[in-house]
């Protein structure tokens, strides 16, 4: 294992704790943050003056002498280093700015991929902070863990970062903490939300799988996404939407409006929002709620995917297009609070970690077919979002509107993998 890269270790896993910083030591992710900002930005800068210099059709000696400066910074930090002489400050990581030119070159990658994800633009400030740093480890490390190399764990409470040094955190518990001799660390990534909450973020890689003895129980299961319940599946088992963003949403508005005036009175008297004491004091607490809301979506998702995934061998799911169906302004607030589009994500990783097979399948008719004939309901005979259910016209089933389109998208999802 120690003589093996990241890349090519069989098994990897994500590990994210919170962290407790001092103010030095906020200060350094400040810092770090602002210089990993700012090279992203000046490559994308860079990149973008000489397409339009490259468009100047004429040899002109000046633009030419141009293009040949950016080619040149473009190709190491270190030229931009040179010219910008505060990103060699002491407290500056330089693996920091080298992973933020291979982060724009994997922007750029993304998009000649997949040309939805659009090209690279500038990273605006604001309040949430991350930059990312690698942890090495030198040749005399026998066996690359959690506990040597640049980042490390000193204990399940304690890590240790280049320039940060000792940095409190979460307990690390489960197996990878008593993986901890197998495991190394790849890339780490220093984040703080806009709730002013730090975490950190680990690559972990390792010869040995993270997940234990896996059971297989050659069940099949189709899932349908809804807005009237969260998902029905194709054994008629309904989740309840939590609807946790709902809940809070008149509570938040009536802050939101607070914050607003609050920033109005700054404005009124020309202070800078940074020094208006009682505007960041709630901007602050609209953004725990905001936080909170997105964490309890997360934590109810994460615990239902894997639920999942442990009791079914083939979980099939319509593909769902979330930025087209935003665009349903009367579904786009029940949407968004659903997390639709994360669920399936989380569904195709743990399905890959547990060695499951998850598949998604067009979810066209899929609502509109009878599940026993295969009856296609067309016209005035076609259903509408009110009807929940109906009675299959040719053999005079009575069907359950979700739990019927649970059955075709398995049935399609079985046709598919045959």
């Amino acid at each position: 294992m120690a003589k093996l890269s990241m890349k090519k270790l069989p098994y990897h896993y994500g590990l994210k704790v919170r962290c407790y910083p001092y103010s030095q030591q906020k200060a350094i992710i400040k810092r770090n943050s602002d210089a990993s900002r700012f090279v992203y930005n000046e490559l994308v800068a860079i990149n973008r003056e000489l397409y339009q210099l490259k468009q100047v059709k004429l040899p002109l000696d000046t633009v030419q002498r141009r293009i040949y400066q950016l080619e040149q910074r473009k190709k190491t930090t270190k030229n931009i280093s040179d010219e910008h002489l505060f990103l060699c400050h002491k407290d500056i990581d330089s693996l920091c700015l080298a992973n933020a030119k291979q982060n724009y070159a994997k922007a750029w990658k993304a998009f000649r991929k997949v040309h939805r994800s659009g090209i690279p633009v500038f990273h605006k400030k604001s309040y949430c902070w991350k930059y990312q740093t690698n942890a090495q480890y030198s040749d005399k490390a026998v066996l690359p863990s959690l506990l040597n190399g640049t980042v490390k764990f000193l204990d399940r409470n304690h890590a240790k970062l280049p320039k940060l040094g000792l940095i409190r955190t979460s307990a690390v518990r489960g197996k990878i903490w008593h993986m901890r001799d197998v495991v190394r660390i790849g890339t780490v990534t220093v984040t703080k939300d806009s709730a002013d909450c730090f975490y950190l973020s680990f690559q972990l890689g390792s010869t040995q799988p993270f997940i234990g003895a896996v059971t297989f129980t050659n069940e099949k299961l189709g899932v349908d996404l809804n807005t009237e319940n969260f998902l029905t599946d194709s054994n008629g088992t309904v989740v309840a939407n939590p609807r946790y963003y709902r809940k809070v949403l008149k509570q938040l508005n009536r802050q939101k409006r607070k914050l607003s005036r609050r920033q109005v009175q700054a404005k009124r008297e020309h202070r800078p929002l940074r020094d208006a004491k009682n505007y960041q004091k709630q901007r602050l607490l609209v953004a725990k709620m905001q936080v909170k809301v997105a964490q309890q979506r997360l934590n109810f998702l994460h615990n239902l995917t894997t639920e999942l995934v442990k009791n079914h061998d083939l979980l099939v799911a319509e593909e769902l297009r979330s930025r087209n169906l935003l665009k349903n302004h009367a579904l786009a607030l029940s949407i968004s609070d659903a997390g639709w589009r994360i669920f399936l994500q989380q569904l195709q990783t743990k399905a890959d970690l547990y060695g499951k097979t998850f598949v998604t399948v067009d979810p066209r008719n899929t609502t509109q077919t009878c599940s026993k004939c295969g009856c296609l309901l067309r016209g005035d005979n076609k259903l509408t979002l009110r009807d929940r259910s109906w009675q299959c016209p040719q053999c005079q089933t009575k069907h359950q509107r979700d739990h019927n389109a649970a059955k075709n998208i398995l049935a399609k999802g079985i046709d598919q993998l045959a």
